[in-house]
């Protein structure tokens, strides 16, 4: 931490693949944590066969936040790591971001049970717009993360990146926050087509960047 904040040459490659390491453990871990969110049906509930299979088809919202959140932030990984192929070094401020966003992924879990449980209950409404909200604020700051090495300190960035590769990347990032914030209003009149705009953004982003190698 110690070049990092210095602002060392020395070993800024293992300062590099610290934070992304780092960050890796934290969106593998935050992941995980989804599928705690599904509760198996208890033997109270369950009487016979049909009354399990009703209990299984009744935790449709839980699949359902599960496989959004699960495409979101899978996505985040991969375009976290693509970004990071372009950095050669790190300083103080790019770690300050990277946790900051690494705090938004961590929250995830919480917003997607959420989710689950009002979904189709009176509260569905607050629900779908805390879930989206606070994916609008999440890509705020991944924008952030990109842009501060890509605008504001391009000595962090290879020297030999292809500014084709910085400039395709950088219009991949900058449709997040409108497109997740237009979800967000869209929560406040129609909580299905809110989630519907979420995960259709999902699948767009799992489609293969355009950026050179």
């Amino acid at each position: 931490m110690a070049s990092i904040l210095r602002g060392n040459t020395t070993g800024d490659a293992r300062d590099t693949n610290r934070l992304e390491a780092f960050s890796d453990g934290v969106i593998a871990i935050a992941i995980t944590l989804l599928v705690i969110e599904i509760h198996v049906p208890t033997h109270d509930e369950i009487h016979d066969n049909g009354d399990l299979w009703g209990a299984l088809w009744d935790l449709w919202p839980s699949y359902l936040g599960y496989l959004i959140s699960f495409i979101v932030i899978g996505i985040m990984w991969a375009n976290h790591h693509n970004i990071f192929k372009h950095m050669v070094r790190v300083d103080h401020y790019l770690v300050l971001i990277n946790t900051l966003f690494l705090l938004f992924v961590g929250f995830i879990p919480f917003t997607t049970g959420l989710l689950a449980e009002y979904l189709g209950h009176e509260g569905e409404k607050t629900a779908t717009i805390a879930y989206t909200g606070w994916f609008f604020l999440t890509a705020i700051v991944y924008n952030l993360l990109w842009r501060y090495p890509s605008q504001f300190r391009r000595n962090l960035l290879d020297p030999e990146t292809d500014p084709a590769a910085v400039a395709a990347i950088t219009r991949r990032f900058n449709l997040g926050p409108p497109s997740y914030g237009f979800a967000f209003l869209v929560a406040f009149v129609y909580p299905p087509a809110s989630l519907a705009i979420i995960a259709i953004l999902a699948l767009l982003y799992a489609l293969p960047s355009n950026a050179p190698d």
